[in-house]
Parts: C-alpha cells; sequence; structure tokens
C-alpha cells in the first residue's frame, strides 16, 4: 500500500510496511538494503513499488544514507549497487528520487516549472547539519526557485514522541528553534518535522504538505524508536505522467 499525491506535474509518494514480500521483522514491504533483509526481497520489493507508481525500477536513484547534509547531483541512471553516500540527492532529469525512513523525516521538492526535483533524509543530525538548506541551494543552482518549489514533507517520528535528553534538545534547538517540542508524558523531546517545516519556510519555499503520520504511533509503518530491528519506508518525488 502506498500513499501518492499529484500537484502540476509533481508527483510525491510513500509507502507503508503492506504490499511486499519480505518476512518478519521486515514484513512486507521493507525498501532498505542495509538493514539485514535479504537482497532479493529488498530488489522484489523496490520492482513492486515502482510498478504500482508507474515507474521504471532503473530511474529509481536511492542513497546510502549517512545523517549528514551532502548532496549529489544526479544526471543520470543508478548503477545498481551505486548509491552515493550522501543525505540529499537533486536532478533536472526524468529520473524518481527516494529517500529511505523509519522514524526520520523524509523530505520531497519539486519545482516542475524548472524540471527539477530534490529529496532529502533529514534525521536528528540532519536537521542540524543543515540537510535542508543544502538540497534547497543545490536544487537553486539547477535554476530552481524556492516560491515555485512544491514540497513534502513525509511520514516520520512525531514531537510529542521524540523523546531525547535535554542537553541534545538543548543543543539542536539552538540551531533550529522550531524543533523544541515535548513529549505527550511531559519529557524533553525534538519534533523534526516542524524542524524542516521552519527551514523551508525560511527559505522561501511556501507550499508544503505534512503528512499527518508518526511513524512511532502508526502500526502501518516501520519505525526504528519502536522496532530497533526493522524495515525501511521509500518516500519519492518525480515528475512528468503517472500511471498509479
Amino acid at each position: 500500500m502506498i500513499h501518492t499525491f499529484s500537484r502540476h506535474g509533481a508527483h510525491f509518494a510513500s509507502t507503508t510496511r503492506w504490499g511486499g514480500v519480505s518476512t518478519s521483522p521486515y514484513g512486507e514491504l521493507n525498501l532498505g538494503g542495509a538493514v539485514g533483509d535479504s537482497p532479493e526481497s529488498v530488489k522484489q520489493n523496490r520492482f513492486l513499488a515502482a510498478r504500482e507508481l508507474g515507474l521504471d525500477p532503473a530511474d529509481v536513484v536511492w542513497m546510502n544514507q549517512v545523517h549528514g547534509a551532502e548532496v549529489a547531483v544526479v544526471t543520470e541512471r543508478q548503477p545498481e549497487g551505486a548509491a552515493p553516500r550522501v543525505d540529499a540527492v537533486v536532478t533536472d532529469r526524468p529520473l524518481a528520487l527516494a529517500v529511505l525512513t523509519a522514524d526520520c523525516t523524509p523530505v520531497l521538492l519539486a519545482d516542475p516549472a524548472a524540471g527539477v526535483v530534490g529529496a532529502a533524509h533529514a534525521g536528528r543530525p540532519g536537521l542540524a547539519a543543515g540537510v535542508v538548506p543544502a538540497v534547497l541551494a543545490a536544487m537553486r543552482e539547477l535554476g530552481a526557485r524556492p516560491e515555485r518549489i512544491l514540497a513534502a514533507v513525509g511520514p516520520a517520528v512525531c514531537g510529542r514522541c521524540y523523546e531525547v535528553p535535554e542537553p541534545m534538545r538543548a543543543e539542536v534547538a539552538a540551531l533550529v528553534p522550531a524543533a523544541r517540542a515535548e513529549t505527550s508524558w511531559g519529557t524533553p523531546a525534538l519534533d523534526v518535522p516542524a524542524g524542516v517545516a521552519a527551514q523551508l519556510a525560511e527559505a522561501g519555499v511556501q507550499d508544503v504538505v505534512r503528512s499527518s503520520v508518526c511513524t512511532l504511533e502508526s502500526p502501518d509503518h516501520y519505525s526504528y524508536r519502536r522496532e530497533q530491528r526493522t524495515g525501511r519506508l521509500a518516500s519519492y518525488v518525480w515528475l512528468g505522467p503517472s500511471h498509479s
């Protein structure tokens, strides 16, 4: 099961954990290749997800995410097994960009007028390191303009659930004040999606759609904080016709 929406020729999608071939603890639609699941299961799941979205699996660009702020500019199809060690990708080619998460925040960006898309993996370290401003800067280099960019902030752990030690909250909030939060039980927390939304707004991105899903609370989504050993969701962005 995959949730999708499209606007002005830009297409956004986020998977759930259902509809694939992986078995426990990765059941069913695990799309992460570095979590211990069978490589063949991951390959089949990526094929199934792409087919549901009307995409050629060879046109999907993946990342080996490292919780930083490095951005890769993609100019061609990605050879199998050649995903760059970055936390954001941008392209002006007819490719789909994918972000893997299991509580971190997927950030999907598109400027249909410029023909440019971007995607970022914003966990707590990436948010603090500035991965969102970095991916926007890379998109601008390709001709995108913030006021035209459509943004989708995908399923992630919410600020009511993401408990952290007070020093960590203070450190991140000093850099991104909007991320400061409190759990529903009254302890220090971080709201990474709120921090992402604030950074987008500060950069001039006005059209932002935020998912209402908290991955930790939702049994339909993978959550590392809930399960530790688990699969990964994928969120996708691309331009052009959609057959989903």
